[in-house]
């Protein structure tokens, strides 16, 4: 085995956060009793996008990503509710999506038993330990790292200093990282000095500046990356 730890990110890696945040938005403007329109998805998903990145960064703390996200939104389509309220009822809606990305299922299983399988996320704690527990890939993981219980985001330092605690400390050169975030996944892990592994189903244009070990368009092709092959 080339590794013995594989880091997995969750959004977008293993659970299809873009179909959990379209069902979320859609219902909680449908109990809020406003019209959903389906441009303010993509009006929402811009927003949304640009202030995690702020989050990752450092320039905005977690309780103003909340619901600034929403506020915005109301503003850019004349919607005229109280953001506070809207954000709550959001994040219970989007702790429902536990839906999995293609191939998810079938990957992690398969590397069960074989390397040791953690979490490790940027993302809240109700959301990411609601829908772990409602998916089918939950037995396999030992743990799971959450950004905001151990006071530290992706790519910082920090968060990987948790999750190789947690793990006993293995070599870096065992452990390997996946995710689709270049800045928050690919960079932290070799910032940190592990191998890391980009989940790029989109063929997006990478960054010269950030190292990748290995870049995959489907998750099945973690396996040969280990060591393993599809029995």
């Amino acid at each position: 085995m080339r590794y013995t730890w594989v880091l997995f990110d969750a959004d977008d890696t293993l659970f299809d956060y873009g179909k959990a945040e379209a069902a979320a938005l859609r219902k909680t403007f449908e109990v809020a009793g406003l019209g959903f329109e389906a441009p303010y998805l993509e009006v929402y998903h811009t927003i949304n996008q640009r202030l995690w990145q702020d989050f990752e960064l450092g320039k905005i703390p977690r309780e103003v990503l909340r619901t600034r996200r929403f506020a915005l939104l109301f503003e850019a389509i004349g919607v005229a509710t109280d953001p506070v309220r809207f954000a709550e009822a959001y994040v219970q809606y989007l702790a429902e999506g536990g839906d999995l990305m293609v191939g998810a299922a079938e990957t992690v299983a398969a590397l069960y038993g074989k390397v040791g399988l953690v979490l490790i996320t940027n993302g809240l704690t109700l959301v990411q330990r609601s829908r772990l527990a409602r998916s089918e890939i939950a037995p396999y993981f030992t743990d799971v790292v959450i950004s905001e219980e151990v006071d530290a985001m992706k790519p910082d330092r920090a968060i990987f200093d948790a999750a190789f605690a947690r793990m006993g400390h293995p070599e870096k050169a065992e452990v390997l990282i996946v995710g689709d975030s270049l800045t928050s996944d690919i960079k932290g892990g070799s910032d940190y000095g592990i191998d890391t592994c980009w989940f790029n189903p989109a063929g997006s244009p990478c960054d010269p500046d950030v190292r990748i070990s290995y870049e995959i368009a489907a998750l099945r092709d973690v396996l040969p990356i280990v060591g393993l092959s599809w029995s």
